[in-house]
């Protein structure tokens, strides 16, 4: 069966909740910069960070110079306070305890800031048996049609880089979507959680204009 990158499936998702304009962007987990590269054609600066060496490197050789790549951990690297007007991420959240990542992150945005992201949950069944159905037959009927695409040089239709072997992979996440729900109520009033098609959730928070 084709396979095909459920995390460029979802840029077009993240950019559509970016300000605009835009001034700067914090990547959170940019592995080798795919999205960073997108994000620098929306956002004047963007800030990409990642805790492996490996990923970094390619992050630096694929991005444009309004791109900055940080080696490190964003629950240990100093970010600046008030300061980006997005902070996006792909398929990272799950890595982290989710009540230390969300403060962090929610503390960097600036007041009427955007936080956007999307993450593996845990299977939540039989909830939802439904979606997980949907995504399998899904999965199949598109993998085919972008393979078929790419067979015929109309673009890379959401095709695996090359550095997806060395991408670090969790085969359980640690929470349904309704617990990273309930978890996000309590720290960003007003956040937005829900499930997405392709084994993912999305999470989407406007930090108060009033700070």
């Amino acid at each position: 069966m084709p396979q095909w990158s459920h995390n460029s499936f979802y840029h077009r998702f993240l950019l559509r909740r970016l300000p605009d304009p835009c001034g700067r962007v914090l990547d959170v987990g940019c592995g080798a910069g795919e999205f960073a590269v997108e994000l620098a054609r929306r956002a004047d600066r963007v800030d990409a960070i990642d805790r492996s060496p490996v990923m970094i490197e390619a992050a630096k050789q694929a991005t444009p110079g309004n791109v900055t790549c940080v080696l490190g951990d964003v629950l240990e690297q100093p970010l600046p306070a008030n300061s980006y007007d997005a902070i996006v991420s792909i398929s990272t959240l799950h890595h982290m305890p989710l009540d230390r990542a969300l403060p962090v992150l929610a503390d960097a945005l600036r007041p009427g800031g955007v936080l956007a992201v999307v993450a593996l949950p845990r299977a939540d069944l039989p909830r939802e048996l439904p979606v997980e159905i949907l995504a399998a037959a899904g999965h199949r009927v598109l993998g085919l049609a972008f393979a078929v695409l790419r067979k015929f040089g109309r673009g890379d239709w959401y095709a695996v880089a090359p550095t997806h072997d060395v991408m670090p992979v969790v085969l359980d996440p640690p929470l349904t979507t309704r617990q990273v729900r309930r978890q996000a109520a309590e720290v960003l009033p007003g956040a937005r959680v829900r499930r997405l098609v392709y084994w993912r959730y999305a999470l989407v928070w406007h930090k108060p204009a009033d700070g």
